[in-house]
């Protein structure tokens, strides 16, 4: 996870005062913990948020951020607790408000030394929330155009091998909805919209890892039409399947799925033969 802190100088005149708190807090339970969360000290509240935050125990200093937030608002401290409040909630997993902290922070703080990283960690955030293929990539999207708003701003980051790698993850989860749509005409034997909508997602997505299997579904399709065609339409029809089989074959000559191909292109074949013999 990316748990960052700001630098040693930026909190040195908090230190004396969390020495003492790193010492009491684990002897603290729940109760102390709600005691300061009711409290209107201010800076007791920061220094146990700090503190906690340093032990890692995120959600109990998000908490204490959050009241920190309003308390501090016109204040310098703000750049530093709205920072910390967006990281707790990122590591806790509020990957959308997170998010959003982030966004606020880059917005009033757009000079901040953190900026970069604020950047870096809104888009993470995003990334984080990404729903799995088969539900709606609203949000996958977001996350892409997050990702490269970082990668333009910052192209020689650090960061930026991290960011391409997430990017690339993103990119290859929406290609696997589309194909997956593409599929679902075969597997409900509606072959025309099959070949169509697969020829998109092959157009659409020249470089995909799907493309193999992609051209063998479409392939599938389009020898299934053909051999249950009506006479007058079967043998084009057999024509560009036995085409689709041959481009297929070219561009993998050494596919996994040869076999299973070769099988149905045999079909295709004895049909073709058939279908001239009854001229």
């Amino acid at each position: 996870m990316y748990l960052i802190n700001f630098k040693l100088n930026q909190i040195k005149p908090f230190i004396v005062k969390y020495c003492f708190l790193l010492l009491l807090l684990p002897f603290l339970g729940c109760s102390d913990f709600q005691k300061v969360l009711k409290a209107d000290d201010l800076s007791l509240k920061n220094d146990a948020a700090m503190e906690y935050y340093e032990q890692k125990k995120f959600k109990k200093a998000s908490q204490l951020f959050a009241q920190l937030k309003d308390g501090y608002r016109t204040k310098p401290q703000a750049e530093r607790i709205i920072f910390f409040y967006a990281n707790c909630l990122l590591e806790t997993k509020n990957y959308i408000l997170s998010a959003y902290e982030f966004e606020t922070f880059i917005k009033a703080y757009p000079k901040s030394q953190k900026v970069d990283d604020a950047y870096f960690l809104m888009a993470y955030s995003y990334y984080k929330s990404s729903p799995k293929f088969s539900l709606d990539q609203a949000d996958t999207d977001k996350a892409l155009d997050q990702i490269q708003e970082f990668i333009n701003r910052y192209p020689n980051s650090e960061r930026l091998r991290d960011a391409n790698s997430m990017a690339e993850e993103l990119r290859l989860k929406k290609e696997k909805k589309g194909f997956e749509i593409a599929k679902q005409y075969h597997t409900i034997k509606d072959y025309k919209a099959s070949i169509k909508s697969l020829d998109n997602f092959i157009a659409d997505n020249p470089g995909t890892n799907f493309r193999e299997s992609a051209l063998l579904v479409q392939f599938k399709s389009a020898a299934t039409l053909a051999l249950n065609s009506v006479d007058y339409k079967k043998l084009s029809r057999l024509e560009d399947s036995k085409s689709k089989y041959q481009n297929f074959t070219r561009l993998y000559p050494e596919s996994q799925y040869l076999t299973e191909a070769k099988k149905i292109f045999d079909q295709v074949v004895e049909e073709i033969v058939n279908f001239a013999n009854q001229k």
